[in-house]
């Protein structure tokens, strides 16, 4: 469109003559959501328990339930296997070159585990498993993590008593106040050090310039005298 189309359709618009998306009127298409349509899209669980459905699963149904769904990716004990990720051990190693992050060893909230395997998992089949296969799932993986014995049963009831082993390992991102500050001044372009700069080390005192045998820095040519040379 060339700018004087643009002027003269912006004109139009502004003098009410063409109806923009603001003023468009209802199509009339579609309904609003009815709450049982909702409630089964809202299936969201929160960390202190926000969306529990009522059920339970103990850690041996869990453990069937695994080796049904599960551990074709992620092992028979939740070792993982090949690229697909390890959901168990990892303990003690978050601040090691290359931490191992699993459920039991990185993440803060049980509610994490229950959410995301209700929502999301298996894996190109999801939501195919019921409220109690999910309660049983996340009981075995809680076994599977040393978190509690083989006889446990989770609940809704018991759910929020389950304190995860890297519950307190995050924190707030406080980088608004504490960093961000920093950097919104206006940069120091001239003057920024009061009075003359001063030397208070050399490189080849910082031992960080490389020397030959005899000290002197590497590389370094030989100085020859005129009164050599001339001979």
């Amino acid at each position: 469109m060339s700018k004087s189309r643009n002027s003269a359709f912006a004109a139009l618009l502004a003098a009410g003559l063409i109806a923009g998306p603001a003023l468009a009127e209802p199509l009339g298409i579609g309904r609003e959501a009815l709450p049982e349509e909702i409630a089964a899209w809202d299936v969201a669980v929160l960390p202190d328990g926000t969306g529990l459905r009522e059920g339970s699963g103990d850690v041996e149904t869990g453990d069937e339930l695994f080796a049904e769904h599960c551990a074709s990716c992620h092992g028979d004990f939740a070792e993982g296997l090949d690229s697909w990720p390890s959901l168990a051990g990892g303990a003690g190693s978050l601040n090691d070159p290359r931490p191992v992050k699993t459920i039991g060893s990185y993440w803060p909230y049980l509610s994490t585990v229950y959410d995301y395997v209700h929502r999301s998992m298996p894996f190109g089949n999801a939501q195919v498993l019921s409220v109690d296969d999910t309660y049983a799932i996340t009981a075995f993986l809680l076994y599977s993590n040393g978190l509690v014995e083989d006889d446990f049963v989770l609940t809704h009831e018991n759910f929020t008593d389950i304190a995860m082993p890297n519950a307190e390992g995050f924190y707030p991102d406080d980088r608004p106040e504490t960093e961000y500050v920093q950097f919104s001044a206006a940069p120091c372009m001239t003057d920024c050090i009061p009075g003359a700069p001063e030397i208070t080390k050399r490189a080849a005192e910082l031992k960080v310039t490389p020397t030959d045998e005899d000290g002197t820095p590497a590389g370094t040519l030989p100085v020859i005298s005129a009164a050599a040379d001339a001979g």
